[in-house]
């Protein structure tokens, strides 16, 4: 096995944040593909179902990136994998949040316009209130990073600290308990030899009871 170091660590950080990267920015990018159907039913249901993909599955893949590195580096504790977790959320949170601005950078005008249109007719805004809205929109692929990176950073931090102390317990307790009977207060342990009652002297034993033979002769 091979010694952790900070070197390895942050490699390992490296491949772990690229596959999650990988994940969240493939849904992202079918989402936005559904998008461009203009069907409501693909839409809602292409959103529900690759929410679920990215959620469940990032958690299972931080949790198998622990686990390889527990079983391949010699002496990880809990704060390695705590820390791997952090950073894994880091690099992967940077791909999504790259990913989201550059959609939002490419996004035509037309559909920004009908976006704040929406926004605007549901909120009840003004004028002033819609042109200062328009004005921001030139800043929103910079907040989108900014918030998404954010999040990522935040939510990978509390999975970790979760997935890196459910890991070092089932290891601690992943063993096979035998379970077994409380003895009463009548009974003995297994290891010692029952008691076997005393004969009491003088007491003939019991013999079995001759039976007489059917074929002797007959008395005169």
């Amino acid at each position: 096995m091979q010694k952790l170091d900070n070197t390895a660590l942050w490699n390992e950080a490296a491949k772990g944040g690229a596959l999650l990267g990988a994940v969240s920015v493939g849904c992202l990018c079918l989402k936005e593909w559904a998008g461009t159907t203009e069907s409501a039913l693909l839409v809602q249901g292409a959103a529900v179902i690759l929410w679920a993909v990215e959620f469940f599955g990032c958690i299972l893949l931080m949790k198998k990136l622990m686990l390889d590195l527990r079983d391949r580096y010699e002496g990880v504790k809990m704060e390695h994998t705590y820390r791997l977790g952090r950073r894994c959320a880091l690099l992967s949170g940077l791909l999504l949040a790259s990913a989201q601005a550059l959609f939002i950078l490419r996004m035509p005008a037309e559909s920004i316009d009908t976006m704040l249109a929406e926004v605007s007719g549901s909120l009840g805004l003004t004028a002033a209130d819609r042109e200062n809205a328009s004005g921001m929109l030139d800043r929103l692929p910079l907040y989108t990073f900014l918030f998404q990176w954010l999040y990522c950073f935040l939510y990978g931090t509390v999975l970790s600290s979760f997935l890196s102390r459910y890991i070092f317990l089932q290891r601690l307790f992943g063993g096979s308990f035998e379970i077994r009977e409380f003895p009463g207060p009548d009974s003995q342990p297994d290891d010692q030899p029952q008691e076997q009652p005393e004969e009491q002297p003088g007491e003939p034993e019991d013999q079995p009871e001759k039976q007489e033979d059917d074929h002797r002769p007959d008395e005169p």
